[in-house]
Protein backbone atom coordinates (compact mmCIF):
# COMPACT_ATOMS: atom_id res chain seq x y z
CA UNK A 1 0.00 0.00 0.00
CA UNK A 2 1.39 3.63 -0.69
CA UNK A 3 1.46 6.38 1.16
CA UNK A 4 0.30 8.86 -1.14
CA UNK A 5 -2.30 6.96 -3.50
CA UNK A 6 -2.08 8.64 -6.68
CA UNK A 7 -6.08 9.13 -8.38
CA UNK A 8 -7.68 10.53 -11.52
CA UNK A 9 -7.62 13.87 -10.51
CA UNK A 10 -3.55 14.28 -10.08
CA UNK A 11 -3.24 12.81 -14.14
CA UNK A 12 -5.85 15.42 -15.04
CA UNK A 13 -4.30 17.65 -13.31
CA UNK A 14 -0.89 17.19 -14.67
CA UNK A 15 -2.62 16.85 -18.26
CA UNK A 16 -3.83 20.21 -17.44
CA UNK A 17 -0.28 21.61 -16.44
CA UNK A 18 1.34 20.24 -20.21
CA UNK A 19 -1.80 21.63 -22.12
CA UNK A 20 -0.98 25.02 -20.40
CA UNK A 21 2.58 24.63 -21.01
CA UNK A 22 2.14 23.04 -24.90
CA UNK A 23 0.18 25.76 -25.37
CA UNK A 24 2.16 28.55 -24.48
CA UNK A 25 4.81 27.52 -26.23
CA UNK A 26 3.13 27.28 -29.37
CA UNK A 27 1.78 30.70 -28.81
CA UNK A 28 4.83 32.39 -27.69
CA UNK A 29 7.52 30.78 -30.03
CA UNK A 30 8.45 32.15 -33.08
CA UNK A 31 10.75 29.24 -33.58
CA UNK A 32 9.06 26.68 -35.83
CA UNK A 33 10.68 23.74 -34.12
CA UNK A 34 9.33 25.28 -30.59
CA UNK A 35 5.74 25.41 -31.92
CA UNK A 36 5.91 21.71 -32.59
CA UNK A 37 7.24 20.87 -29.44
CA UNK A 38 4.32 22.67 -27.99
CA UNK A 39 1.97 20.95 -30.10
CA UNK A 40 3.94 17.44 -29.26
CA UNK A 41 3.18 18.75 -25.25
CA UNK A 42 -0.29 18.97 -26.66
CA UNK A 43 -0.89 15.69 -28.13
CA UNK A 44 0.91 14.37 -24.98
CA UNK A 45 -1.53 16.00 -22.57
CA UNK A 46 -4.12 14.09 -24.69
CA UNK A 47 -2.74 10.86 -24.35
CA UNK A 48 -2.32 11.11 -20.42
CA UNK A 49 -6.30 11.53 -20.55
CA UNK A 50 -7.19 8.67 -22.70
CA UNK A 51 -5.11 6.31 -20.48
CA UNK A 52 -6.20 8.02 -17.34
CA UNK A 53 -9.86 7.87 -18.15
CA UNK A 54 -9.32 4.18 -19.49
CA UNK A 55 -8.04 3.08 -15.98
CA UNK A 56 -10.16 4.76 -13.41
CA UNK A 57 -13.13 4.69 -16.02
CA UNK A 58 -13.64 1.52 -16.19
CA UNK A 59 -12.29 -1.81 -18.43
CA UNK A 60 -12.55 -0.42 -21.50
CA UNK A 61 -9.52 -0.30 -23.48
CA UNK A 62 -10.51 2.56 -26.30
CA UNK A 63 -8.79 4.99 -23.77
CA UNK A 64 -5.54 3.41 -24.70
CA UNK A 65 -5.98 2.39 -28.28
CA UNK A 66 -6.97 6.40 -29.14
CA UNK A 67 -3.60 6.95 -27.64
CA UNK A 68 -1.58 4.65 -29.22
CA UNK A 69 -3.98 6.22 -32.75
CA UNK A 70 -2.40 9.94 -31.38
CA UNK A 71 0.87 8.88 -30.46
CA UNK A 72 0.97 7.45 -34.07
CA UNK A 73 -0.54 10.32 -35.66
CA UNK A 74 2.27 12.22 -33.56
CA UNK A 75 4.92 10.73 -35.58
CA UNK A 76 3.23 10.94 -39.17
CA UNK A 77 2.95 14.84 -38.10
CA UNK A 78 6.53 15.25 -36.84
CA UNK A 79 7.79 13.91 -39.86
CA UNK A 80 5.65 15.92 -42.29
CA UNK A 81 6.14 19.58 -40.49
CA UNK A 82 10.20 18.77 -40.54
CA UNK A 83 10.07 18.29 -43.81
CA UNK A 84 8.14 21.71 -43.65
CA UNK A 85 10.75 22.83 -41.70
CA UNK A 86 13.64 21.45 -43.78
CA UNK A 87 12.31 23.51 -46.78
CA UNK A 88 11.43 26.80 -44.88
CA UNK A 89 15.04 26.84 -43.87
CA UNK A 90 16.37 26.05 -47.12
CA UNK A 91 15.03 28.96 -48.46
CA UNK A 92 14.81 31.52 -46.11
CA UNK A 93 18.04 30.72 -44.16
CA UNK A 94 15.74 30.50 -40.82
CA UNK A 95 13.19 28.46 -39.03
CA UNK A 96 10.91 31.49 -38.10
CA UNK A 97 7.31 30.89 -38.26
CA UNK A 98 6.79 34.40 -39.53
CA UNK A 99 8.71 33.71 -42.58
CA UNK A 100 6.78 30.98 -43.23
CA UNK A 101 4.63 33.16 -45.82
CA UNK A 102 8.09 32.87 -47.81
CA UNK A 103 7.24 29.14 -49.13
CA UNK A 104 3.71 30.32 -50.80
CA UNK A 105 5.97 32.20 -53.88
Amino acid sequence: MSLFPVGLYHFLILAAVLFVLGLFTMLTRKNAIAVLMGIELILNAANINFVAFTRYGGVNLGGQMTAIFVIVMAACEAAVALAIVLNLYRRSQTVSVVDANKLRD
